[in-house]
């Protein structure tokens, strides 16, 4: 059983989860950052300070504290958006370097080239030989 549990964790896949929850875990400080800190300020400069997180309503001796709801939904779409961004930006810089790939391992050497041409020529004149004697044995 330990051995097993050996094998589990010391393979690639569980050891590339790890990293991916903590650079996950690392990242999301980093976007609840910019928007706490950056982002919300700005929307609630352009709103005319308008602070949604303390919006409430009292129903009886109930208190209904709605705007951190629908602050948590601001801050979820932000969160949102933001990660679409660094992924589309990621996927382009991604997709770039893939097409440099490509481009490098379809450069074929002139040599390799030129013994195609010969191969090719080869074999177009073989055929035009037999195509010939053919028509002679006739």
């Amino acid at each position: 059983m330990i051995k097993e549990f050996r094998e589990l964790i010391t393979k690639g896949n569980v050891l590339d989860l790890a990293i991916a929850v903590v650079m996950g875990a690392a990242f999301g400080k980093i976007v609840s950052s910019l928007v706490e800190n950056i982002i919300t300020p700005l929307v609630g400069i352009i709103l005319g300070g308008i602070n949604v997180s303390s919006l409430t309503i009292k129903v009886g001796n109930a208190v209904l504290k709605y705007g951190i709801f629908v602050q948590a939904v601001i801050d979820f779409l932000i969160i949102s958006f933001a990660i679409f961004m660094f992924m589309k930006i990621a996927n382009s810089i991604i997709r770039k370097k893939q097409a440099k790939e490509e481009e490098v391992i379809e450069v074929v050497p002139a040599t390799e080239q030129y013994l195609k041409e010969i191969r090719d020529l080869l074999q177009k004149n073989s055929r035009q030989t037999k195509h010939y004697k053919s028509i002679l044995n006739q």
